[in-house]
């Protein structure tokens, strides 16, 4: 029982760093990246759907994102998306594609930018922590019902608490990089 436990904790510590990688592919670095507008929710026939759902998305230059749109008729809704979105681009919008141009970033906004890389690590580190400290309840409450013995136990926590290091250093090691890359000019 106690290993089903621990493989259920390192599998959810698994995906909150993969969530958190996938929320850095987010924030904006100097370069064009289609990351940065796939996941934009747009309104569309009275649903919300992702970019990438509704247009071909591509970067022709380094510092400009390309947006063709399948259906011509949601250009309008795909501009005022991106406009409302915290990306803060300005779209211009061309007959058939919407062009985002990527100003260079300024020192204050890179350094924004690392303060929200930071505020995105201790959130995957809490949430780490959490998984950890049911993980343990789950371990002490088997020991208390006798299905394991104190030796195992320990070992059990040696475990997880292995486990849990592990996961933080991943996320320290990729909030580094994120942060290398957004004061990179």
């Amino acid at each position: 029982m106690s290993t089903d436990v621990l493989t259920s904790t390192d599998r959810k510590m698994a995906r909150a760093v993969e969530a958190m990688d996938r929320d850095f592919q987010g924030i904006r670095t100097g370069r064009a990246s289609t990351s940065l507008v796939e996941r934009i929710l747009v309104e569309y026939y009275g649903t919300q759907t992702p970019l990438n759902q509704l247009a071909g998305i591509s970067v022709p230059e380094p510092h400009q994102i390309v947006i063709q749109p399948w259906d011509r008729s949601v250009l309008g809704a795909i501009e005022k998306a991106i406009q409302k979105s915290d990306i803060g681009l300005v779209p211009n919008v061309d007959g058939t594609v919407v062009r985002l141009n990527l100003p260079a970033l300024t020192e204050e906004r890179r350094r924004d930018l690392v303060r929200v890389v930071h505020k995105r690590m201790e959130e995957a580190r809490v949430e780490i922590r959490n998984l950890r400290r049911e993980a343990a309840d789950a371990l002490k409450k088997e020991e208390r019902d006798g299905l394991m013995g104190t030796d195992e136990a320990h070992r059990e926590h040696d475990t997880l608490q292995k486990a849990t290091d592990r996961y933080v250093t991943a996320i320290d090691a990729a909030g580094a990089h994120k942060e290398q890359e957004v004061l990179e000019v």
